[in-house]
C-alpha cells in the first residue's frame, strides 16, 4: 500500500501536469470530504461529501473557471496528513477575467486514499 509520502507526490504530479479530475479518481477515498472556507457564487458547496459530491463540486467549479498557471511547494507530509502551497492564475470562463489566486490544502490519506482535503484561501 502506498504511504502518505507516495500518494502526496503522485498526486501533487497529477496536478501539476493539469491532470486535476485524474488526480481524484486515482486517490480520492468513496467517503472523500472536500471543504471549502464557504459556498462560492458558481454553486459550489462549503462542503462536499463523498466522490459524487466531490467530482459535482470539481466540475462545476472547472466550468466556471480555467487554471492558466500553476505553482506548487511542497507536498509537506507529517503522518497521514500533507499540504500544498498553490499558487494560480485563473481566468473566469464567462467574463475571461484572470486574477491571481492563492490557497493552502490540507489532504488526509488513509489505507493510500485522501478522505479529507481541505482549502485555505481569502
Amino acid at each position: 500500500m502506498p504511504t502518505t509520502a507516495d500518494v502526496a507526490r503522485a498526486y501533487t504530479a497529477l496536478l501539476l501536469a493539469g491532470e486535476f479530475a485524474a488526480a481524484g479518481e486515482r486517490f480520492w477515498a468513496a467517503d472523500i470530504k472536500s471543504i471549502e472556507p464557504r459556498d462560492s457564487p458558481g454553486g459550489c458547496v462549503a462542503e462536499a461529501i463523498g466522490i459524487h459530491a466531490a467530482r459535482a463540486k470539481t466540475a462545476r467549479w472547472f466550468e466556471a473557471q480555467r487554471i492558466d498557471d500553476l505553482t506548487i511547494d511542497g507536498p509537506f507530509v507529517t503522518g497521514n496528513q500533507f499540504a500544498l502551497f498553490m499558487d494560480m492564475m485563473i481566468t473566469n470562463r464567462a467574463s475571461g477575467n484572470s486574477q491571481p489566486f492563492t490557497e493552502i490544502a490540507i489532504f488526509t490519506v488513509r489505507d493510500g486514499r485522501i478522505t479529507e482535503e481541505r482549502f485555505f484561501y481569502d
